[in-house]
């Protein structure tokens, strides 16, 4: 127990009060004292209306004390002041409270109820509700309390009021039939007789058995409703009174003591003249006179009319528990059974009564029933549990055990439904938990296989002690010709090269009959209970041997069916001990497979439609012309993720004045429509660079227009550089990057000494924002052996990180690599840039070699648009660009 909390001195001093007031009464506190049992006793009936008092208002705890001259407990459940036999003050007590004030006390929130403001159960805070009524005597003085209380607030209803009133009056009517057996076993009962009929006005009687003299006192005159008038004084006004049902077994108790001069006890009922009925109990002893023979019979009698109706209510409320109640003696026979209890377990008390617990209910030995009654019996400790017992009851119980009477009570309900609730609760909970990790699992894997190899652990050994799983790839032959197992997994490791043995020879030993044949000709499912023989599903040979090593006692086949297509199988297997597949499991399994079912048709889907993209996107790209002494490669990479059509796009060709144009931008959008764009776009652009020689500035706003008038509807940054060599740089070996930015990335420089520089200038507005824009042009000297790239922000860009660190990587990794050829330098800088990147990569680069050298062989042959022509087209047209220029006599360009 905790340390009690102080209270405050308001508060200890209304505490004082009521202790006081207790104390102050003597006669009440005799009476408190009567009733009080020793420590050591067992509460029997008491205990058991406390826990009574618990079940019926739904409370952790409960409570039944005696107010001395302090506290103390005598009935208990999971009580704060301890278990039976605790002795507390009576200060600091709410019990206190109750039995001074003479009524009920309900408290709904202790913590804010005004009346018990700075107490120390309000401070200790482990009462949240209390509702306590007194417990009164015979003589109607208050002798103690009961109560009920919990950890929260509660609104307590006038029936909760009432039930606990009408429990109270059973427990004070029990503690006085307890003191009573006290007083019996501390004396002779005979002995007892003048002196009880003296102190508690009990009613006496003689029986002169020679003049057949019936003489009874006042007392017993009034409980038969005689007077000295009309009471006749003899036996038949005795038999008169009693009732009908009772002559005889009163007549037999009395014949039987006169003829032993014995002792005669006899419990009976009264009918009065006015038809109430009063119970006596009669005590006394038949006294032999000279003879040796029986000559008188003495006694007293004591009404227990009150004691009765009191037993009476107790029986009545176990009767009409919702709750089934029975009680075991010391040797384990049924002593009480209630209605409810017989309804149960399905047996009238008449079969039960007197019969041994583990006779009639022989299925209880050796479980958690046996284990908990006998526990209780040995410990006085009340047992909660939950237990299955099988047929014929086959149910689940949830049993409240406690010692009662030198016995042990039981409190039960029939919670089976309830189990079977939780039990499909928790198998819809299971089996909801499995399909989100089976989805958590397939939401990022595009791979088929993959796919299933993340799904296996899922499945075994949750459902199976081993998986297989199987795809059906696409064609036109049989589905044995199309089948692979591609994965299996076992719950024991050390079947795992067993499994995968038979996995690898499986296929092809599969027989017309097996159960992978019957769901690939349609079936739903197919299962198989019992170690498969030979055939049932692989021929006899070396894959029936390690199936037979696997042992299989259950299997289960189901398809892993997309959107219409069969697209794999999914084999499971289990062994001997955890029983066939229900049609529960065979449920939870369709769900989980139509989920696999579907990623892998989203993973076939993402495979073809990856396909496509890549193959109209590389379609949309320029192959590169090849001007002597220029170097040109390009690179384009689609996004890692995703079956999107980007709009990344690059370009470069030869105009009329014998420059070489670069191009790079982004299209806004991931689809076919910024595809689309993109090669409108380009061919405008490449267009308008051919008919007009003008700088990029110029060219670009030319763009703008063009992109307006004709409606193209595209958004898109770009960079658009010519590479010049005017008379004076030609002297000098030297050529000229020209080039204007429509809010692109800068262009990088690799300088021939190995240094990288991000040729950052002030960029323009995006092309197609608006139909006029001033655009700007840049310049740079660029000397034999440099190289410049252009590229998208596929290349530089990372979730969560600024485009500044992508720039910087990407300067710092093209000085690390600038001894590389240009092939292996793009190569190695889309390997270690956009590996995994998000965004699709285009990547465009140009090495200016030396003029006064021969082409380096690894810038490849010399490849001008006159042969690109060629090569694209069979109408001659490598032969017009070969000839001069009808109007100019020019020829092609042979740099740029």
């Amino acid at each position: 127990m905790q340390e009690p909390v102080p209270s405050t001195p308001e508060a200890a001093s209304a505490d004082a009060a009521a202790a006081h007031a207790l104390t102050a009464d003597v006669a009440r506190t005799a009476a408190a004292r009567r009733l009080l049992r020793a420590e050591t006793a067992d509460a029997g009936a008491v205990q058991a209306l406390a826990a009574l008092a618990a079940q019926l208002l739904g409370t952790p705890s409960a409570e039944v004390s005696l107010l001395t001259d302090e506290r103390v407990v005598v009935g208990a459940v999971d009580a704060l002041p301890g278990p039976v036999g605790t002795r507390t003050s009576l200060t600091e007590s709410l019990c206190a409270r109750v039995g001074a004030a003479g009524e009920r006390l309900v408290v709904t929130d202790v913590a804010t109820d005004p009346r018990l403001t700075g107490t120390a159960v309000a401070a200790d805070g482990r009462v949240g509700a209390y509702l306590g009524v007194p417990l009164r005597g015979d003589d109607r003085r208050v002798v103690g309390a009961m109560c009920v209380y919990q950890p929260q607030p509660r609104r307590w209803t006038a029936q909760d009021v009432a039930t606990l009133e009408h429990l109270a009056a059973a427990a004070a009517t029990q503690l006085e039939v307890d003191a009573l057996d006290r007083e019996y076993a501390r004396v002779d009962r005979i002995a007892l007789l003048d002196a009880a009929a003296q102190a508690a006005g009990l009613g006496t009687f003689q029986w002169d058995l020679a003049t057949g003299a019936l003489h009874w006192d006042a007392s017993l005159l009034e409980v038969f409703a005689y007077d000295a008038e009309s009471f006749g004084g003899s036996i038949d006004a005795f038999n008169a009174r009693l009732h009908p049902d009772d002559v005889q077994p009163v007549t037999v108790a009395l014949r039987e003591a006169i003829a032993a001069c014995g002792v005669y006890e006899a419990e009976f009922r009264v009918v009065r003249p006015d038809g109430t009925v009063r119970w006596l109990t009669a005590r006394g002893r038949a006294l032999a006179g000279p003879s040796g023979a029986a000559e008188q019979v003495i006694g007293v009698t004591t009404d227990t009319t009150a004691l009765r109706a009191g037993e009476e209510r107790v029986q009545q409320i176990l009767e009409d528990m919702t709750v089934g109640y029975f009680w075991l003696d010391p040797r384990w026979r049924f002593g009480y059974v209630n209605a409810e209890a017989e309804r149960i377990l399905g047996s009238p008390r008449e079969q039960l009564l007197g019969g041994d617990v583990w006779e009639l209910f022989p299925a209880a030995v050796g479980t958690d029933f046996e284990e908990s009654y006998r526990r209780v019996a040995a410990t006085g400790e009340t047992v909660v549990f939950d237990a299955y017992y099988p047929a014929p009851l086959d149910a689940w119980y949830e049993v409240r055990a406690v010692p009662e009477r030198g016995g042990v009570a039981a409190y039960f309900t029939d919670i089976t439904d309830r189990r079977r609730v939780l039990d499909l609760a928790q198998q819809a909970r299971a089996r909801s938990e499995l399909l989100a990790a089976v989805a958590a699992e397939l939401v990022e894997i595009l791979d088929p296989v993959r796919a299933l190899e993340a799904v296996l652990p899922h499945l075994v050994p949750s459902v199976a002690d081993f998986a297989i799983a199987s795809v059906l790839d696409e064609g036109h032959g049989g589905w044995q010709q199309r089948l692979r197992d591609v994965a299996g997994l076992h719950a024991d490791p050390a079947a795992q090269p067993v499994l995968d043995a038979y996995r690898a020879v499986r296929v092809p030993a599969l027989t017309r009959s097996s159960l992978i044949a019957q769901v690939m000709a349609g079936g739903a499912h197919a299962l198989r209970t019992g170690l498969p023989g030979p055939g049932d599903l692989v021929r006899e040979g070396p894959a029936h041997d390690l199936l037979a090593r696997l042992a299989p006692d259950a299997v289960a086949v189901l398809p892993l069916r997309g959107r219409g297509h069969t697209r794999g199988l999914l084999t499971l297997g289990r062994s001997g001990g955890r029983g066939a597949f229900t049609d529960a499991d065979v449920t939870a399994l369709r769900e989980i497979m139509a989920q696999i079912g579907l990623a892998l048709d989203n993973a076939h889907l993402h495979a073809a439609r990856r396909d496509l993209a890549e193959e109209l996107q590389r379609s949309l790209l320029t192959e590169l012309p090849e001007p002597d002494h220029l170097h040109l490669v390009a690179r384009y990479v689609p996004a890692a993720t995703g079956a999107q059509i980007g709009g990344d796009w690059y370009d470069a060709f030869v105009v009329r004045d014998g420059t070489t144009c670069l191009v790079i931008g982004d299209v806004t959008g991931h689809d076919l429509r910024a595809a689309v764009s993109m090669a409108q776009v380009r061919n405008v652009l490449r267009g308008g660079a051919h008919a007009v020689v003008q700088p990029p500035a110029q060219i670009l706003a030319s763009l703008d227009w063009a992109i307006h008038d004709l409606a193209v509807g595209a958004i898109s940054t770009g960079v658009l550089a010519k590479v010049e060599q005017p008379a004076e740089l030609a002297e000098q070996g030297l050529r000229l990057l020209r080039w204007s930015n429509a809010g692109h990335l800068p262009p990088l420089l690799l300088h021939p000494d190995g240094r990288a520089e991000l040729l950052t200038r002030p960029a323009d507005l995006l092309l197609g924002l608006r139909a006029h824009n001033q655009r700007h042009d840049h310049t740079e000297v660029i000397r034999p052996g440099s190289t410049v790239l252009l590229y998208t922000d596929g290349l530089v860009e990372r979730r969560g990180e600024r485009l500044s660190d992508g720039l910087e990587r990407l300067r710092v990794t093209t000085e690390r690599l600038a001894h590389l050829p240009l092939e292996a330098l793009c190569d190695r800088l889309i390997a270690d840039l956009a590996a995994g990147s998000d965004d699709d990569v285009a990547l465009l680069a140009v090495r200016a070699h030396p003029e006064d050298e021969p082409r380096p062989a690894e810038a490849g042959p010399r490849r001008t648009p006159a042969d690109l022509a060629a090569d694209a087209s069979p109408f001659g047209l490598h032969e017009a660009w070969s000839s001069p220029d009808a109007a100019t006599g020019a020829r092609p360009p042979a740099d740029g």
